[in-house]
């Protein structure tokens, strides 16, 4: 889709003059007006196989964009190699108090808190329906709705409702904008939501691969625990990472805003925690790289940490949709000039990211 590279720089200062939310609403529904058609063919070199799928290439689409599965198809013939829609609950629910999503282009960043807004399970369970057979790999992000009783119950509802629609889930209980939900990190919180989850997929005739998103801002040892626990198959893969509560070295005045940072600032730390889970599991769990990726040596360094696949979002932002193509690119043509495949870069430099970060430089 090259006019939707070359309308960008036209329509972005609409969309910059208008809050960070209204442009996203007025970016989903123009997309929702484009045809449906075959995403561009990827260079073979950057085809991955990873948790039993075959991506076209490694780079994706993160949750949290196309919230409520309205434009997984745009995002696909963009060029993306995979597109994850979600987070999604049960049920619909509003959210955070708007305003709940910040730019900071001083930073090249975005806060948000916006608080799991979607619109349910039913709805997109429709449209995900409406496109089957369409083909591309589209990943369900789920779930729990903020006043739950229960949370992991909610969870086993999102396996339930999309295992046959779904090419992988998400389990995300990283978010940062629902009160309690990072605690399902703990080892025992996370043995019993695991536990429960692969009590559900046992039954289903349809099994996708299931991938656990994490936060950034976990201490060593609460790393080491989850490593540990997603050993032996209770996950197909890891995502690493969501948004951070960190703020230290950003220049906007509104980095004071509560939630959750992403974009440009997070590389730095989501690359080393990522590094540390590719270190911990021995490479033998599966990992995304997400946060911060805004380039194709931002993608190359996530690979080169451990990351098997990249997801990108915040980037979008600020660079538009022409910057899919231009990684990819910058992609290919680094594995020329350095003689070498995905698959022999993967990991290479994770020993060296987690001894330089764990020396403090």
């Amino acid at each position: 889709m090259k006019w939707a590279a070359m309308a960008f720089p036209l329509a972005r200062p609409l969309l910059q003059a208008l809050d960070a939310e209204t442009a996203h609403r007025l970016t989903i529904a123009a997309l929702t007006q484009i045809p449906n058609r075959d995403a561009a063919a990827s260079d073979p070199r950057l085809a991955v196989e990873a948790f039993g799928l075959r991506f076209p290439n490694p780079l994706g689409l993160a949750a949290g964009f196309d919230k409520n599965a309205e434009v997984a198809d745009a995002m696909l013939g963009l060029g993306f190699g995979f597109v994850e829609v979600g987070t999604l609950t049960p049920r619909s629910q509003e959210g955070n108090p708007r305003p709940r999503l910040f730019r900071l282009p001083e930073d090249r960043a975005v806060i948000n808190r916006m608080g799991f807004n979607n619109e349910g399970h039913a709805a997109a369970l429709k449209r995900l329906a409406a496109r089957a057979g369409r083909g591309g790999i589209v990943g369900v992000n789920i779930g729990a709705n903020k006043d739950s009783d229960d949370r992991i119950g909610d969870y086993v509802k999102g396996i339930e409702a999309f295992s046959q629609l779904a090419s992988y889930f998400t389990v995300n209980i990283s978010s940062p904008n629902t009160p309690g939900l990072r605690a399902l990190q703990s080892r025992s919180e996370l043995e019993t939501l695991l536990g429960r989850l692969a009590a559900v997929r046992a039954v289903q005739s349809r099994k996708p691969p299931m991938l656990l998103k994490i936060a950034p801002d976990l201490r060593e040892d609460e790393l080491a625990d989850i490593a540990a626990v997603c050993a032996d198959g209770a996950v197909d893969g890891i995502i690493v990472s969501n948004t951070t509560l960190e703020r230290s070295g950003l220049r906007s005045t509104l980095a004071r805003e509560q939630g959750g940072l992403s974009g440009a600032p997070l590389l730095s730390l989501s690359t080393r925690q990522l590094a540390r889970l590719h270190v911990l599991t021995g490479g033998r769990i599966p990992l995304i790289g997400a946060g911060g990726v805004h380039d194709w040596k931002s993608a190359l360094l996530k690979i080169r940490a451990g990351a098997s696949l990249i997801q990108l979002y915040s980037a979008l932002v600020y660079e538009g949709p022409g910057l899919v193509t231009t990684i990819l690119d910058g992609l290919a043509v680094e594995l020329t000039r350095l003689g070498e495949t995905l698959d022999s870069l993967r990991g290479r430099d994770a020993a060296q990211i987690v001894h330089h970060s764990g020396s403090g430089t």
